[in-house]
């Protein structure tokens, strides 16, 4: 499990960088969407199925959980100043 968190976060940081950047196509929005969904969906499971998990390990899926999030709203706010430019430059 540590080693799963690690690796999401490790990904959002890149992502976010990607994002930063501005570059990403709407396409790629969407991809990354995507990897926020399916991710936060494969944590939810394996959190709440995985009995008996520590406080340490809670706790780090919580803060996935909120590296996933953060990511997420990035990409929303990216893909809505690429929609306003979009508008402004037509």
């Amino acid at each position: 499990m540590l080693h799963f968190t690690q690796k999401v976060e490790r990904t959002c940081w890149e992502l976010r960088l990607e994002v930063a950047r501005g570059t990403a196509s709407a396409a790629r929005h969407n991809e990354l969407a995507d990897f926020v969904a399916d991710q936060g969906e494969l944590l939810a499971r394996v959190g709440t199925r995985t009995p008996h998990l520590s406080d340490e390990l809670k706790s780090r899926i919580l803060a996935t959980f909120l590296t996933l999030m953060n990511l997420h709203e990035r990409v929303e706010h990216a893909a809505g100043r690429r929609a306003a430019i979009s508008a402004a430059d037509a």
